[in-house]
């Protein structure tokens, strides 16, 4: 175990201390509002605001802008999502969830096609970022793309979705986490964000114990409703 924690550590040599604290609180707030979207719980989005905002800074500064912006997007959806889990709570802070309809799966469908496109348009325009925001010097073009560029575009894609079935209180939000934490896991490590990658194989864990949760949840509030009164 020592080994480990050992090699963990040695990949972080260099790395600015308040990066690396910054790396842990927003991982460890980002974990605790997991938890809480498993258990439907409206303090998810309050907690997860802290830990979106923490990670728009680390990943600005790591250059993964596709996950920067995903995170960005994630505070205002956390704002939406706090309102419309206010709205249609079962109690003080529980709400009540649903499964997509056929309109609703067409709408995720293009809303995930149009953040892959607009994530591939900051890539492209990345040496421009770079170069502090000039022209001066910079060439623009697909071939300065590299493989983790295609990856984070698809990975925020998927976390975009998500995090808008989630704000709808849709079942099916948990089956794009599960798949954009499962493409994270290697892709944080590759950049250097170890800590972050484990954090990662958690949230993959407890978003395959949240879909089974809420899938039973789920089934046993319509076989209620289904039960003609006596």
């Amino acid at each position: 175990m020592n080994l480990i924690f050992d090699w963990i550590f040695s990949q972080y040599k260099g790395t600015p201390t308040h990066l690396v604290i910054i790396e842990l609180l927003g991982g460890g707030f980002g974990l605790i509002s997991v938890f809480l979207s498993k258990r439907r719980n409206i303090w998810v989005y309050p907690i997860g605001i802290v830990s979106t905002v923490l990670y728009v800074y680390l990943l600005w500064v790591g250059r993964l802008f596709g996950d920067m912006l995903i995170n960005a997007y994630y505070t205002t959806m956390s704002l939406y999502g706090w309102i419309l889990w206010t709205r249609h709570r079962e109690d003080s802070v529980h709400v009540k969830i649903g499964k997509m309809n056929l309109s609703e799966t067409q709408s995720t469908l293009w809303l995930a096609l149009f953040s892959w496109l607009f994530v591939m348009f900051v890539y492209y325009f990345r040496p421009y970022i770079n170069n502090d925001f000039s022209m001066e010097g910079t060439e623009l073009g697909f071939k300065y793309f590299v493989w983790t560029d295609w990856i984070d575009a698809t990975t925020t894609a998927i976390f975009l979705v998500g995090m808008w079935l989630m704000a709808r209180r849709k079942i099916e939000n948990w089956l794009f986490w599960i798949v954009g934490n499962t493409i994270s896991v290697p892709l944080y490590a590759y950049k250097g964000f170890l800590f972050s990658s484990l954090i990662y194989i958690i949230y993959t864990l407890i978003a395959i114990l949240a879909y089974i949760e809420w899938k039973k949840i789920l089934y046993n509030s319509r076989a209620s409703a289904s039960v003609s009164p006596l």
